[in-house]
């Protein structure tokens, strides 16, 4: 039982960043570099405000824990929590010119071969095990994955360096578990902003004074990256990195739903087949888990 709210965070966190497209696209006129700098810059500075002002304990909790560790162990934490922070940055800044200038579909494509990824580099990095049914479903995954790419191998270039940056931080966050998720996220957040913080002189356009930039930007600092981020670290605690990467497939879903509807991008029927096998993929990689649970409860 208690594993069920893991599932439901990393269900909630690849639901919220289904519907990413909706905050991008109004300011999509924008650099996507200059998306970047404030993503970042105010995603730190909400994350840090909130850290001091309601987890002052927490913090002091988790820095007299890590004081006390051994010191392979804080080297671990340290060298992981900064490596982290360079893949985010970069699945970052890949997304946004993804979604902003070359396609949304191509976005979606990302999240759909993340997970094979993921599930990939789980099992050769973290050793994590898969039944034969699961190895199926990856297959079945990479397959479909493979029928979206024909005649669209420039959107595949794109995807793949999307899907791979985040299938790394989601494998290398996996090990990432001694300390407080939401510190920890925090602390990569500023990484990044005093990396980039140079670069913004010179490479930022003039500052945004239209008020819609500023509502989207909210968005996507409050709803699109702080909760989901910290929902899908926290889910990571619970459950292995590879189930995580297949619930991952709620997100592209979404997006590819908003990109038909919403955003009239033109829809094949080999891309309508290739979404149905991959929705057959998800219930049988999750049904050995959902039966066992199911046993357990009896």
């Amino acid at each position: 039982m208690k594993k069920y709210k893991y599932y439901f965070a990393a269900f909630s966190a690849f639901f919220i960043w289904g519907f990413f497209s909706l905050a991008l696209k109004p300011i999509s006129n924008y650099p996507s570099l200059d998306i970047l700098f404030y993503r970042v810059f105010f995603s730190v500075l909400t994350m840090t405000a909130i850290n001091l002002v309601f987890r002052q304990k927490n913090i002091r909790k988790n820095w007299n824990d890590f004081k006390v560790m051994p010191q392979k162990k804080k080297k671990t934490i340290v060298t992981l929590t900064l490596v982290g922070s360079l893949i985010l940055a970069s699945n970052w800044f890949i997304f946004i010119y993804v979604v902003n200038h070359i396609n949304v579909k191509s976005g979606s494509l990302a999240y759909l071969i993340c997970p094979i990824l993921t599930t990939v580099f789980a099992y050769f990095l973290l050793h994590e095990k898969l039944s034969k049914w699961q190895w199926i479903a990856v297959c079945i995954s990479t397959f479909s994955c493979t029928l979206l790419s024909l005649k669209n191998l420039h959107d595949i270039f794109y995807s793949l360096v999307v899907a791979s940056t985040y299938a790394l931080y989601l494998v290398s966050q996996r090990k990432n578990s001694e300390i407080d998720k939401f510190l920890v996220l925090n602390i990569q957040l500023l990484f990044i902003s005093l990396l980039i913080l140079p670069f913004y002189p010179k490479y930022s356009g003039t500052i945004p004074t239209e008020p819609l930039f500023y509502a989207c930007l909210f968005c996507i600092v409050v709803f699109f990256t702080i909760i989901p981020l910290f929902l899908n670290l926290y889910a990571l605690k619970g459950i292995n990195s590879s189930t995580v990467g297949i619930l991952m497939y709620i997100n592209p879903i979404i997006n590819f739903t908003l990109a038909i509807f919403h955003f009239n991008e033109q829809i094949t029927v080999l891309q309508m087949i290739s979404y149905s096998l991959i929705l057959v993929s998800i219930i049988i990689f999750n049904e050995k888990i959902i039966r066992s649970k199911k046993k357990a409860l009896l």
